[in-house]
């Protein structure tokens, strides 16, 4: 079987895309002019900034609360807020990285850290941070996971949350069955054998097979293997034996313990089905809690972090990590600035995160009374600080990363699950394409 291997799509690709769409908002600063390239300027630390949310909407009550603290604490500084949808929001920065009205701040992931970077439109914050007291009180792996994402020369975006990523468990049906928790992976294989009736319509599993399906596969095979670098040197370990071995097992799930309908699923189709009752586990991250919650209570189900593997570590592939990005057009970045400042400290970033239900970036915010109440996030978070998980750090970096993680293999990977294409097969032209990739970063890099 021949699978075609693309090459070489730059964040270029994206821009021409976002072109397409009409700006919302006009914004930097004093004259809305900014755009990819300008160098801006510090401003007075007083006046109006901008800030576009990515997730406006879902996040945007949060925010205004946030803001609303920070204008009485700066009263000489007034915040116009920006709601995007997260759907359409790197196409919009793209725009107007192009044409102009870029805002002094806004929301930047790791996902998309490197795309605008690559465009010049991103202020590096190390040495402004290494100023702030906010050096020494974020959590390093969040820090790192933004600063790798970005390329690794610079840190692009303070952290404010990991959304990281969950094993859920039905409580009630591991009892029944006399089973043990789910915290290794001979647990989880286990429990989602024991917990399968498909004459009955139970299963013990639901695995992701639609959009979104790349990043919850490496997950697991990592998580088995319990290799914990992305790269050897310049070749990508994707296709080592080890975790050829490890995705083999974790495709041959399919059907057996999980139902058929998940060959198309996507997050919100494998939440709603879990969230049905009959099925054992489930593994997502910290977004979908409450949606648990409302279907099960909050004593029929636990969420707890991803298994621990072989050798009793447990290793995952980089937790999402959302943060805040100062403009490099802004004209008025002093100001900026301590608008990021208090929003990622202490107070502020832990109202913001028991509101979204995600893990706080301030070490001191992680530590407060309400991550008690919400135990996947209470686990995650200390998961993250205590030295019990590796990271291994995806290539969000590489402009081609998007494209190979989605359009080139989510359908080969329902070819997997299918028994159509080897697990070998798939993750040797998956490491081909990363691969090339690398090779034609680094050389773009100089």
């Amino acid at each position: 079987m021949k699978i075609s291997i693309h090459r070489s799509r730059r964040a270029a690709t994206a821009v021409a895309l976002g072109a397409a769409l009409a700006l919302t908002a006009t914004a930097c600063g004093d004259d809305g002019s900014g755009a990819g390239g300008d160098e801006g300027a510090d401003g007075s630390g007083k006046g109006k900034i901008v800030f576009w949310d990515n997730n406006g909407g879902v996040r945007t009550d949060i925010w205004k609360q946030v803001i609303a603290d920070f204008e009485k604490a700066n009263p000489d500084i007034d915040v116009e807020y920006v709601g995007i949808a997260s759907t359409e929001y790197q196409s919009k920065v793209d725009t107007a990285i192009q044409g102009g009205g870029l805002p002094d701040v806004g929301g930047i992931t790791a996902s998309m850290a490197a795309s605008i970077a690559a465009q010049d439109a991103l202020e590096p914050l190390d040495g402004r941070l290494a100023k702030s007291p906010l050096n020494g009180e974020l959590n390093q792996s969040m820090v790192e996971s933004l600063k790798s994402a970005g390329g690794g020369d610079a840190l692009y975006s303070i952290p404010t949350s990991a959304n990281n990523g969950v094993l859920y468990y039905r409580t009630d049906l591991f009892k029944a069955a006399g089973l043990a928790e789910p915290t290794t992976w001979d647990a989880f294989y286990t429990a989602a054998e024991k917990l399968t009736n498909t004459g009955k319509n139970q299963f013990g599993y639901t695995i992701r097979g639609g959009a979104g399906s790349i990043a919850q596969a490496l997950d697991a095979m990592y998580g088995q293997s319990g290799i914990t670098s992305f790269w050897n040197g310049d070749r990508t370990t994707v296709n080592d034996p080890k975790n050829v071995e490890a995705l083999e097992k974790y495709a041959a799930l399919y059907k057996k313990v999980t139902p058929a309908a998940d060959l198309n699923n996507d997050f919100t189709k494998m939440v709603a089905q879990w969230d049905s009752g009959t099925i054992g586990m489930l593994n997502h991250n910290l977004g979908s809690y409450q949606d648990h919650v409302k279907a099960f209570g909050t004593d029929k189900f636990r969420g707890i972090p991803q298994p621990v593997g072989a050798s009793g570590k447990r290793v995952q592939v980089s937790n999402p990590v959302d943060g805040i990005g100062m403009f490099k057009s802004s004209k008025n970045k002093d100001a900026a600035w301590k608008f990021i400042e208090f929003a990622t400290s202490k107070a502020e970033n832990s109202k913001f995160n028991e509101s979204a239900g995600q893990v706080p970036s301030n070490t001191g915010a992680a530590k407060d009374a309400w991550i008690d109440k919400a135990e996947p996030t209470k686990l995650a978070a200390q998961a993250l600080s205590d030295g019990t998980t590796t990271i291994v750090q995806l290539p969000y970096y590489l402009p081609d990363w998007g494209t190979i993680s989605k359009s080139d293999n989510e359908p080969n990977f329902q070819k997997v699950l299918l028994g159509k294409l080897t697990a070998k097969k798939f993750l040797d032209t998956l490491a081909e394409q990363l691969n090339t990739a690398q090779a034609e970063w680094k050389e773009q890099k100089g």
